[in-house]
């Protein structure tokens, strides 16, 4: 199993989270966060699976972006959707980023 798949999952569930999110309390940030990161994980999946440059490292990115976000609110409202994003961010950082220093 590539790196693509992970990739590929993380962004169905960043991009679906947002689309549930917008549905259940017509929030515009959540849908725009969670496509947009959707879509660089997305992006990075493609790319990993092609085999072209920067597709780990937008993935990673992405995965910063996430826990940025959703790690403060986590700590802070102590909620599920916070803690779940959170987890995802983590385990997106811990793939990407070791695939990442692998390259070094």
């Amino acid at each position: 199993m590539g790196l693509e798949l992970p990739s590929y999952i993380l962004a169905a569930l960043t991009a679906s989270g947002g689309i549930a999110g917008y549905a259940r309390t017509r929030s515009t940030p959540s849908i725009v966060a969670g496509c947009a990161v959707g879509l660089l994980y997305g992006l990075g999946g493609y790319r990993i699976q092609h085999a072209q440059p920067y597709g780990v490292e937008l993935s990673l990115l992405a995965s910063i972006v996430l826990g940025g976000s959703a790690i403060p609110r986590a700590i802070r409202l102590q909620k599920p959707v916070p803690i779940m994003l959170s987890a995802l961010a983590a385990f997106g950082i811990y793939t990407f980023g070791d695939a990442w220093r692998r390259t070094l």
